[in-house]
């Protein structure tokens, strides 16, 4: 049956950033069709909160505590994740951080590496070390989390955009390396309105959106969750380095 194309019963997924916001959305859809999750971000008890709505879905759950721009907690939350379940089937690198500034010239060097640091190179390190298990056992599925911000990037958004824009390419470039049993894909984002964006002028930004997006409005973090079980599941068997836009299609 179709339905039954999305079914995870028995897998085991792993999302970083998935104790909020989109995250957390797809962690719980993970759980709701079938799959044991782990949870992995910056503040534990955060995942320690996920974790629970997860088990009160009847489904194991893993925290984790996981800072995305750290090359050892990429490697220690992979070890964590095989040594609790003994396997991933999904991974999903969504933790990602956009800081403000007030001009080009006044980007630090120490807010340009946590940029790329948490947005380009923990996918990268997470995604080779679990990529290459996964192709050396029954395989597997690997969603990149990048953002319209890797296309149309705004004057306030360049280092953000070009992390972004790497990830694009790792998405290609992995799914090459780990063919044909790990299948890696793209999830593009627009503006979504999770906890983020309580710090925006939700005035200015929902008058702008009538006529910059052709949907006129903002994502609802829930609107994610269809592309991420389409690429999580055997629904999407013939799909790799594919980049799906979720983004209300701008202008």
């Amino acid at each position: 049956m179709p339905q039954d194309l999305f079914e995870l019963t028995g897998s085991v997924a792993l999302v970083t950033g998935g104790s909020r916001g989109l995250g957390r959305e797809m962690v719980l859809a993970f759980a709701q069709h079938g799959a044991d999750v782990v949870i992995a971000s910056r503040k534990l008890e955060n995942c320690n909160a996920v974790a629970a709505e997860v088990r009160a879905l009847g489904r194991r759950a893993l925290p984790v505590a996981y800072h995305a721009g750290s090359w050892a907690d990429a490697d220690a939350l992979a070890d964590a994740a095989y040594a609790e379940f003994g396997k991933i089937d999904i991974l999903v690198n969504n933790a990602g951080m956009s800081p403000l500034y007030a001009s080009l010239d006044t980007v630090t060097e120490e807010l340009f590496d946590k940029v790329i640091g948490v947005n380009l190179k923990g996918p990268f390190r997470l995604s080779s070390i679990v990529g290459t298990r996964m192709a050396a056992g029954a395989g597997g599925s690997i969603i990149n989390i990048s953002s319209i911000a890797s296309q149309r990037p705004s004057p306030g958004e360049a280092p953000y955009g070009a992390a972004k824009a790497g990830v694009n390419s790792l998405t290609q470039s992995m799914a090459a390396a780990f063919g044909p049993k790990v299948r890696v894909n793209c999830i593009v984002p627009g503006p979504f309105l999770t906890d983020i964006s309580k710090a925006w002028d939700m005035e200015a930004f929902n008058a702008r959106a009538k006529s910059a997006f052709a949907l006129g409005r903002g994502g609802q973090p829930h609107e994610i969750v269809g592309a991420a079980l389409y690429l999580a599941s055997e629904a999407s068997s013939y799909t790799t380095g594919a980049f799906i836009n979720i983004d209300g299609l701008p202008r």
